[in-house]
């Protein structure tokens, strides 16, 4: 195989392995790993939504398993509720979902359930369609013998911790601030702001904690993440030079202290 080929196959894991240490911060060898056999794979993109990286393990999200079905052009999806098992009264839903690879495929099969106590408060009402998701995802993990769990199959990821409530707000842990879809919320628009201007992610977590006033990002409040990072995109908006000069003057600082 030529050394151009080669190159044009590692593009991808490059820009997957560049984004993801950008949204989840250093990567363990093990992670890099396996981010790269399910970018050759799979075609997983990070950008795209496709993967998550929750506790150091990677997880698939449904709009990464639909786009590839989509590529590997998956014939249709079947799903129905399980009606002896679904309670419609208390919110409480199992689905049955079939994934027919081609034309002729007897089909793969996964159920999936949803109920008030393994869903966010977010998705309160919505029980059913998180169980047909939750289905789905799972018979496409069969069909193309993914061994990745779904971050719609986790259940509720954003419940405050008691240390949280000890303080009287809702702690935030920017690398676990998961939407009901499974994306990353404030992650995403803070990383957005990086490299559309081409920020070091690194000082701009200094500035971060500094302008919060607490000893890392993980430990600022919602509130305080959020008024950061409309803070930031406004200055870089109005004064991008000046904004350099401020996050340069985190790393002269560093290097006084070293």
């Amino acid at each position: 195989m030529s050394r151009t080929l080669l190159n044009k196959q590692s593009v991808p894991f490059r820009s997957n392995a560049k984004l993801a240490r950008c949204l989840w911060g250093a990567l363990s060898t093990v992670a890099l790993k396996r981010l790269k056999e399910l970018t050759g794979k799979y075609g997983f993109s990070v950008a795209a939504g496709d993967l998550q990286l929750l506790d150091g393990t990677w997880y698939v999200t449904h709009a990464g398993l639909l786009r590839l079905s989509f590529r590997r052009r998956c014939a249709g999806i079947r799903t129905t509720a399980v009606d002896r098992l679904s309670d419609s009264a208390a919110n409480r839903w199992v689905f049955k979902a079939i994934v027919y690879k081609t034309a002729d495929s007897k089909g793969f099969v996964g159920y999936g359930d949803a109920h008030p106590s393994n869903v966010s408060p977010l998705v309160h009402g919505a029980e059913m369609r998180v169980a047909e998701t939750r289905a789905v995802n799972r018979a496409l993990r069969k069909a193309y013998g993914i061994g990745l769990c779904s971050v719609e199959e986790l259940g509720w990821l954003s419940a405050p911790t008691d240390a949280g409530h000890e303080k009287g707000r809702e702690p935030v842990s920017v690398g676990r601030n998961i939407s009901n879809n499974g994306q990353p919320r404030l992650r995403d628009r803070l990383c957005l702001l990086i490299r559309q201007h081409q920020l070091d992610p690194t000082l701009v977590k200094r500035y971060a904690a500094d302008f919060c006033g607490t000893e890392a990002l993980r430990d600022a409040s919602r509130e305080l993440v959020e008024s950061f990072i409309t803070h930031l995109a406004e200055w870089a908006v109005r004064d991008c030079d000046g904004l350099l000069c401020k996050l340069n003057s985190y790393a002269k600082s560093e290097e006084v202290k070293s």
